[in-house]
């Protein structure tokens, strides 16, 4: 039993701790809110950290099928160089963007599409090619009118020469004339970063009349089939290259968002257990106070 002299003391502390702390219905809420935040965080950590062992057990064989589609498209590069090939004057250029269908991989796709606006600023008239739906998705609400072509389904996996071709060969299936076809990708500088980045193929007449070409010593048929192989080239080097940096990028994404993840579960954590001491010191101090009343 509680002497007279415990007792105000008792009914102070009382009313101090039902000043500070919620009703008890709204305290039990609040854990059950916390509790369930907590647990659907822990599992979007989960996940993120499979997403991310994933895409760093990808990394490494894209990384190799860019290494090596890189010999095809400086080959292309070398020649063109060397023959001082140039774009025509009087006709189109024809962009073609290399994204993807997927995302949760960072700002890789927005990026590309900030540089195919920045080229189409530079040039109005030129036309657009868009391989994967993410980018269409975005250039589709500034330059609707542009997109001329677009492919779905293309770098799901790792892309091969037979994919370059395909996309090639329906590229000149278009009915306008190009001078050169500019290839936008995201070039990989290293596993944390990359950078948009252009290739290009010229048509079969800025070839034809390129200052050092006749040193080559080409024949009309193997001159016939040059645009498009060089076409074919820059393509496989910039889905490959373009492959390996979404995978990069995903695994730095999904790091990133596992991390970020942690700290929400810290945070919430200690929220979850000072909502609780809360909810247990106003039990305790109702029961306290029930006692006293009793024993009055």
């Amino acid at each position: 039993m509680l002497t007279r002299a415990v007792r105000p003391a008792v009914r102070a502390g009382a009313a101090a701790v039902t000043r500070t702390a919620p009703p008890n219905a709204a305290n039990f809420a609040t854990l059950r809110e916390i509790e369930g935040r907590l647990k659907s965080i822990k599992n979007i950590k989960k996940i993120t950290n499979t997403m991310k062992v994933i895409a760093s057990t990808r990394l490494t064989r894209a990384q190799k099928a860019m290494d090596d589609s890189r010999a095809y498209g400086q080959t292309s590069n070398t020649l063109f160089e060397q023959a001082e090939t140039k774009a025509l004057e009087d006709k189109k250029t024809l962009l073609v963007v290399a994204s993807s269908d997927k995302g949760l991989c960072g700002g890789i796709h927005s990026g590309l599409s900030k540089a195919a606006r920045r080229a189409l600023e530079a040039n109005p008239n030129s036309d657009l090619v868009v391989l994967g739906e993410k980018a269409k998705a975005q250039l589709s609400r500034t330059n609707p009118n542009a997109i001329v072509l677009s492919f779905a389904n293309v770098c799901k996996d790792i892309p091969t020469f037979a994919d370059a071709q395909a996309v090639a060969d329906q590229i000149a299936l278009l009915p306008t004339d190009y001078a050169s076809v500019k290839v936008i990708y995201n070039k990989f500088v290293n596993a944390q970063s990359y950078e948009p980045d252009t290739v290009e193929a010229y048509s079969e007449e800025a070839i034809t009349q390129s200052p050092n070409f006749s040193a080559y010593e080409a024949d009309e048929e193997t001159l016939s089939n040059l645009r498009e192989y060089a076409l074919a080239n820059s393509l496989f080097w910039a889905m490959a290259e373009g492959h390996a940096c979404e995978i990069s990028a995903r695994r730095n994404a999904m790091e990133n968002a596992s991390k970020n993840a942690g700290e929400m579960i810290d945070k919430f954590q200690i929220l979850y257990n000072r909502q609780r001491q809360a909810a247990i010191t106003g039990e305790l101090v109702e029961i306290i106070t029930g006692a006293a009343a009793s024993a009055e």
